[in-house]
């Protein structure tokens, strides 16, 4: 990880999603959350900002209808009348597509700004709302340097093998289509902190790192760097996630528009927030309360963790073929940090691998412990590693700021 001066490295971390804003003050030196919370509903009849200050969560609510920009606005009052204001060195964006354009964490100014701008084609409802967050942003912390991290950055290593889609080539060359991914700071986190838990350096690491949430890819990282990953030129592309579909035959399109009317939006809606978890079991997109169905007898409950997981081993078993060697099969995110089901469920459908789960060791790293939960004497290692792309922004904003 890189690395900061001992002095305070306050920044201010901005996520924002098209109807939320996740939030966090961050001393970049190590991590530590002086601030947290998240608006959310916003631009709804009842939107609100809740957050955790010193062990205390409290709720605000916020007038109806109320966005990003006033969200922003009353996150501004409560930071001074905390007096946090006053050891803030920057703020750091979350950025989910940067296109080809950004390999790394930038400053933001006019041309970064547009830079965004053309990318969000690509992440439409994501890189409206980053848009909206760093406009307010601006507005509400006048001189204080502005930090895009990019989710797709880490992943503009992949060679062109694995990034471009058999299409023909002119909308590669003319239009940018082609296999971005996504979640690369998580990623990059815990492939670092993995290889610190092994005692190797990350230059000669091989990982899979399943990010594993409402949003799930995997990624296959070759002496430290990434070489392929599961998330396309969207965030729909790859294995089943918690409401998106993840591949699937482009053929339904077709199928769906001259069989069924659907049109393009209708579409949309379907294999971004009717699919994955939430298709199949006609449940919940919740990882926790389908698990807790499927143990009570629910069969589409039972049938959704079990494509999930088979589509899940598969993509793990398809990254052997560019890492040849692995050292660690790392498992992060909401659902890979917490659900020793899956975690199992996986796990034993690789055991041709040399894969194996020791049960204990699985059950003890829940809830925001790591470990290495394979059996001991095992190669390669399993590992559940919580990831922090938090501290990542907050990192890469304060030694951004250090070279001004």
């Amino acid at each position: 990880m890189p690395t900061t001066s001992p002095e305070s490295q306050h920044v201010l971390v901005l996520n924002c999603g098209s109807s939320s804003l996740k939030f966090a003050i961050i001393d970049a030196n190590d991590g530590h959350e002086i601030i947290s919370g998240l608006a959310e509903r916003l631009g709804a009849k009842a939107p609100s900002i809740k957050y955790k200050f010193n062990g205390a969560k409290t709720v605000i609510d916020l007038a109806a209808n109320q966005a990003h920009a006033e969200a922003i606005n009353t996150l501004v009052s409560l930071i001074k009348d905390h007096n946090l204001d006053e050891h803030l060195i920057a703020v750091g964006h979350r950025v989910v597509h940067g296109g080809e354009h950004f390999t790394k964490s930038v400053l933001i100014n006019e041309d970064v700004i547009n830079g965004i701008t053309k990318a969000s084609s690509l992440a439409p409802l994501h890189g409206h709302a980053n848009l909206l967050g760093i406009s307010s942003a601006q507005a509400s912390f006048i001189g204080l340097p502005q930090v895009a991290v990019f989710d797709t950055a880490f992943h503009q290593t992949m060679d062109e093998v694995a990034y471009l889609y058999a299409l023909p080539y002119k909308l590669y060359t003319d239009y940018g289509v082609r296999r971005y991914g996504m979640h690369g700071t998580s990623h990059y986190y815990v492939a670092g902190q993995t290889a610190k838990l092994l005692n190797q350096p990350i230059e000669k690491s091989n990982f899979i790192s399943a990010h594993l949430g409402n949003g799930c890819s995997v990624t296959a990282i070759k002496n430290g760097k990434s070489v392929d990953t599961s998330m396309g030129l969207t965030p729909l592309a790859g294995i089943v996630m918690g409401t998106r579909s993840g591949d699937i035959d482009p053929g339904l399109f077709n199928f769906l528009t001259t069989q069924l009317s659907y049109n393009a939006q209708q579409i949309d809606n379907l294999l971004n927030q009717e699919s994955g978890l939430l298709g199949i079991s006609e449940l919940s997109n919740d990882c926790r309360t389908i698990e807790e169905a499927a143990v009570a007898g629910h069969k589409q409950a039972r049938l959704a963790l079990d494509i999930f997981c088979y589509r899940l081993a598969k993509q793990i078993a398809a990254y052997m073929v560019p890492l040849q060697r692995l050292d660690a099969l790392i498992f992060t995110g909401g659902i890979g940090e917490n659900s020793d089901i899956i975690r199992e469920n996986v796990i034993n459908q690789l055991a041709f691998l040399g894969f194996s789960c020791d049960q204990k060791s699985n059950l003890d790293a829940r809830f925001g412990n790591q470990g290495i939960i394979s059996s001991a004497n095992t190669s390669p290692k399993v590992v559940v590693m919580p990831t922090n792309e938090e501290w990542v922004i907050a990192l890469d904003a304060a030694n951004i700021v250090k070279e001004l």
